[in-house]
C-alpha cells in the first residue's frame, strides 16, 4: 500500500504541538521567540509554525538554564548554530565544552559557600572586624567589600589570608 502525502509527518509544528512536546509553557515559547533562542515560521493563516528542530534546541535551553547558565549566554551560544538543521551531538559537545569552565567556577564558591556555611559567610558578615577565624584584625576590608573569601574563592591569595591564626576546618 502506498502512502498518500497526508500519512508523512509534517515538518512544522504548532506552537501547541511544541509545548506539548517540549514540556514548555507555550508563554515560554513566546519568551524564548523573543529572545532569539529559537525561531517560527508564520502559516497562511498567521499562525507560528515551528521547524521540528526546535524541539532538540529547546531541550539545550533547558538543560543550560537548570545549570544555571543565563539566558543570555545560551543564546549566545546557539547564535553560532544553524537554524536550519538539527542539533547534532556535536554541536552539543562543544556547546557544552564551553560552559564547563562556568560551571566549575561557580560549582567552586558554592562548595567554598557550603563548606563555611555553619561556621562562616566568608567575612561579609557585621562582625567582620572581630571575626578571630578567617579575617583577624579584619585585614580582608584591604582586598574588597563583601563576602570577600566567598565571592573570590578559588583565587590566588585569597584562602591565605589570615590562615596562620585560622582552626583547621575553617
Amino acid at each position: 500500500m502506498q502512502k498518500s502525502k497526508t500519512d508523512l509527518p509534517r515538518r512544522e509544528l504548532s506552537v501547541g504541538e511544541v509545548a506539548a512536546r517540549s514540556g514548555v509553557a507555550v508563554s515560554t515559547l513566546h519568551f524564548y521567540e523573543t529572545k532569539g533562542l529559537i525561531r517560527s515560521m508564520r502559516s497562511r493563516g498567521n499562525q507560528r509554525r515551528y521547524p521540528r528542530s526546535v524541539l532538540r534546541r529547546i531541550a539545550v535551553i533547558k538543560i543550560a538554564q537548570r545549570t544555571g547558565i543565563p539566558l543570555a549566554d545560551i543564546q549566545e551560544a546557539l547564535s553560532t548554530l544553524p537554524d536550519d538543521r538539527q542539533l547534532l551531538a556535536s554541536d552539543w559537545e562543544r556547546l557544552s565544552e564551553n560552559w564547563k569552565a562556568d560551571l566549575n567556577e561557580r560549582i567552586t564558591k558554592l562548595t567554598a559557600l557550603r563548606d563555611q556555611l555553619t561556621s562562616c559567610i566568608g567575612c561579609g558578615c557585621l562582625s567582620m572586624r572581630d571575626c578571630p577565624l578567617r579575617n583577624p584584625h579584619d585585614t580582608l576590608s584591604e582586598k574588597g567589600t563583601g563576602a570577600y573569601l566567598i565571592e573570590h574563592a578559588g583565587e590566588e591569595g585569597s584562602e591565605a589570608v589570615g590562615q596562620a591564626d585560622t582552626p583547621a576546618g575553617f
